[in-house]
């Protein structure tokens, strides 16, 4: 067929839905209608978000993701025009920021954030090393791992702003960045991280979409998950069993303690994905996360004995506890949706999932740029160090749209992550009405 017959065919909204699956997968970029269907093993971003946002509009979410290069690509896949294509005032206002902000050359001034994490990485790693083969104080072994875990802290965020822009200079170097953050030196393969986290940038703060909101039995943020909801991300159903319900009648006594062991839960599920065989680069990632694993446990050999070994296992594990409590404040409180992702309320969806962290500029390193998380989520391309000026400029936008545009102080976002833990154990601890009807009624009627 043709360009121009091409051109020429035209499609409704509805007409585009009713291609939703991944075997038959369209979506709509401005107004263009585009078959992706033999695409989406190949999508760079993974198959979850065209699968998430099949049979839409995904404009916004294109522009927020994708650089401009990327729309020469595009022409392949097209099939046709969307008939009854319309544009938001919200949508039309964020792509025209997008535009601005790429035009100003936001996307491509990094500044030299990444040059003095990478330093700090390799002064903590130098001097954690030296601490343990260097010295025979008890004190110092149990400082040098808490300052593998502040390490950790700061390789996961290199390992973040990698994975959704290019904080080096070349692809190659971006990926051994990518590789020596997360695999080698965390332990945690690039390719889950990557999966995992374009899932939640896709789906923000969907109970059924999010894995980032996924964390049954320990944790449940939404009565809602009281009905036993399907996950789509780990395509199984999230059952609220008793044990369930005992585990998270206590959740907001046990959330710091399990903070404290949440990179159990990272190494379990690097080493799931890493055991299939279609992963990016896989070779790569196994070799990654087994050097991990041959200098990790040999440098905890290295203390005089198992007492100081297990000591400086909890320290290190414990300490990085604070960037996964970190990953929590900034959803766990929000508001929440079941159902699909919506391609047409992009802006809406992001900023009312999210929540920011107010801090002085000389805390951002701590933060990792997740103080901006509003911010973040609807520029995600944008490096961190560009994202506090930026904010006024979003801070307005929500305002002229009446939009929610969520920020309190760290302390703050704890007391509203733990009263939202509490809220869902108390109603999980009445035991004489195990799924009360009126959750029932609102898990099932409530869409995305």
């Amino acid at each position: 067929m043709g360009a121009a017959e091409t051109e020429g065919r035209h499609f409704t909204s509805e007409e585009l839905r009713r291609h939703n699956s991944r075997s038959d997968l369209w979506i709509s970029i401005q107004g263009k209608v585009y078959d992706v269907t033999h695409w989406v093993k190949d999508h760079p971003g993974g198959d979850l978000p065209l699968l998430s946002l099949a049979g839409q509009d995904v404009t916004d979410a294109f522009v927020a993701y994708h650089p401009g290069a990327a729309w020469a690509h595009l022409d392949r896949f097209l099939v046709g025009r969307l008939a009854d294509y319309r544009v938001s005032e919200i949508s039309r206002d964020y792509r025209r920021l997008v535009a601005e902000f790429s035009k100003s050359g936001l996307f491509e001034r990094k500044g030299h954030v990444t040059l003095f994490t990478l330093i700090s990485i390799f002064v903590m790693f130098v001097v954690a090393v030296y601490g343990v083969i260097g010295s025979g104080s008890t004190l110092v072994h149990l400082l040098s791992g808490g300052l593998m875990g502040f390490l950790w802290i700061q390789s996961g965020w290199i390992g973040h702003d990698s994975g959704h822009y290019r904080v080096m200079t070349t692809p190659g170097l971006n990926r051994i960045a990518q590789v020596l953050s997360g695999n080698f030196l965390a332990g945690i393969s690039i390719a889950w991280w990557k999966r995992n986290h374009n899932a939640h940038h896709i789906a923000c703060n969907s109970l059924d979409f999010d894995p980032d909101l996924q964390h049954m039995p320990f944790f449940i943020v939404s009565p809602k998950l009281f009905n036993s909801l399907k996950s789509y991300f780990y395509d199984r159903k999230m059952d609220f069993d008793a044990i369930t319900r005992l585990l998270v009648s206590y959740q907001h006594w046990t959330f710091y303690p399990v903070m404290c062991f949440a990179r159990i839960n990272l190494f379990t599920q690097s080493i799931i994905l890493l055991a299939q065989k279609r992963v990016p680069n896989r070779k790569q990632e196994i070799l990654g996360v087994a050097l991990f694993w041959v200098w990790y446990p040999l440098l905890v050999s290295c203390l005089p004995n198992w007492g100081e070994r297990i000591m400086f296992v909890v320290a290190s594990f414990s300490v990085t506890g604070i960037q996964h409590i970190q990953f929590c404040l900034n959803h766990f409180s929000s508001s929440v949706y079941v159902g699909h992702p919506g391609g047409n309320d992009w802006f809406e969806k992001q900023t009312m999932g999210t929540l920011n962290i107010t801090c002085s500029p000389w805390m951002d390193w701590f933060h990792g740029g997740l103080q901006f998380q509003v911010e973040h989520h609807l520029f995600p391309r944008l490096p961190r160090c560009n994202l506090r000026k930026i904010s006024p400029f979003v801070r307005e936008l929500c305002k002229k749209h009446k939009l929610s545009y969520s920020t309190t102080s760290f302390w703050g976002a704890n007391v509203r992550t733990i009263a939202t833990l509490r809220a869902a154990a108390l109603q999980a601890r009445d035991l004489g009405n195990p799924v009360p009807r009126n959750l029932v009624w609102e898990a099932v009627n409530t869409h995305g």
